[in-house]
């Protein structure tokens, strides 16, 4: 048996995982009241409900001549026009033999069980002639039709987007009950990291994984608490394991999660806490380290950059997600045909960046990125997905692939 294969059996897959993680998180039970402009991007603790109807009453769906259907039995037939109704007028009931001028949105007077559209209508003085004769109860939109009173309008574990809001403020809701935002403690590994704006020394690189798991906490609507960055040794790593695990829901750290001389994380979790996920069967990110710190969950990401994007959205962001009551927290997947030849299998399931196009046949297709190198951080910036290879698994052009768009795991 080769070390290889060895190596490989000793990996979890994804979905193993994945389930254990998100199996693992902590629901934050605290809650916030927010007003309704400000529950965007927020986790809705407890369902909406709705207190009316919508509509609260029958109204027209288009412009033209509220009628009753028994006076227009014929075409050609012509009715006086009693009254004119646009949208917030009351009207009077509908006297029978005439019709009521209507627009978009005007309550249908009672009497009246059908709207003829004003193409199939001729004015004449203070009448109106009905060309065509109209179906019963036509171009009437009913009480209730879109919600009914005390129906569930969203549902508890919802991630709060524009449509939600406006469907809250359709029913008069003005504010939300929503789950405390996580949270996360967040530093980075390395004697080699300096922050941007510092000199550039020798032996040193620019610290953005700090900047980019920021930026992925943020759009998750977590606090960050920064621990900056911590020294490559043991004593600074625990130092800053046990700070953020007294100050956070979670801590998260970028780096030091390999077995180099120089990386002290899984040592210094296993000395304050315990260790329960450390190899996983994917490329790029098969060190991760989740683990509990003094109680608290603890995920640890490579240090690569590309590494550290596509760890957090493959597992930090399900991770935070359950911990904000999200019932929905796995990526989404889509299908697309792949545009390029993937003639090796590998063991481990590869995510490979990539960004989707529309081809001539209306299909749509992925490219991926020249490189797969997990330190070229501009090809998360070319990308807009990842495409799925499964484990073992050549591809042709144009074979079908599942795919993870980032707009639907970075927010």
């Amino acid at each position: 048996m080769s070390s290889c294969d060895s190596d490989t059996r000793e990996l979890k897959t994804y979905d193993d995982a994945v389930s254990q993680l998100v199996a693992a998180a902590p629901v934050i039970r605290d809650l916030d009241r927010v007003g309704l402009a400000d529950g965007l991007g927020r986790v809705l603790a407890r369902p909406v409900h709705s207190a009316i109807d919508v509509p609260s009453w029958d109204y027209s769906a288009m412009d033209g001549y509220a009628v009753r259907a028994a006076d227009v039995a014929k075409a050609g037939k012509t009715l006086p026009v009693s009254q004119r109704i646009p949208a917030g007028v009351a009207p009077e009931p509908l006297q029978p033999g005439t019709a009521a001028r209507i627009f978009t949105g005007g309550p249908i007077p009672d009497g009246a069980d059908t709207v003829v559209i004003q193409e199939v209508c001729e004015t004449q003085a203070q009448n109106v002639r009905i060309l065509e004769v109209p179906k019963p109860g036509a171009d009437i939109r009913r009480t209730g039709e879109d919600v009914r009173h005390g129906s569930e309008i969203i549902p508890a574990g919802t991630v709060l987007r524009p449509q939600h809001l406006g469907l809250a403020a359709s029913v008069g809701v003005s504010g939300f009950d929503v789950t405390r935002r996580p949270r996360v403690a967040l530093f980075a590994t390395g004697d080699e990291l300096v922050m941007p704006g510092e000199p550039l020394g020798p032996g040193k690189i620019y610290n953005s994984n700090l900047f980019t798991a920021s930026g992925l906490l943020r759009a998750l609507g977590c606090e960050i608490v920064p621990l900056g960055i911590v020294a490559d040794s043991l004593d600074a790593t625990c130092a800053a394991l046990e700070d953020g695990a007294a100050r956070a829901d979670l801590v998260l750290a970028s780096g030091g999660v390999s077995v180099g001389e120089e990386d002290h994380v899984k040592p210094a979790v296993e000395k304050l806490g315990s260790l329960e996920l450390w190899k996983i069967a994917i490329r790029p990110g098969k060190p991760l380290a989740f683990g509990h710190v003094r109680g608290t969950p603890f995920i640890g990401t490579p240090g690569n950059p590309v590494s550290l994007f596509v760890t957090f959205l493959l597992f930090a962001h399900p991770f935070i997600r359950r911990m904000q009551g999200c019932t929905n927290f796995l990526p989404p997947l889509r299908r697309a045909r792949a545009a390029f030849d993937w003639p090796r299998p590998d063991k481990r399931r590869e995510y490979v960046r990539a960004k989707l196009y529309r081809g001539d046949d209306g299909e749509t297709w992925a490219e991926v990125f020249p490189s797969r190198s997990s330190g070229v951080l501009s090809s998360v910036t070319w990308a807009d997905g990842l495409a799925v290879i499964p484990e073992g698994q050549a591809l042709r052009k144009g074979d079908p692939l599942d795919y993870i768009t980032f707009c639907e795991v970075s927010a």
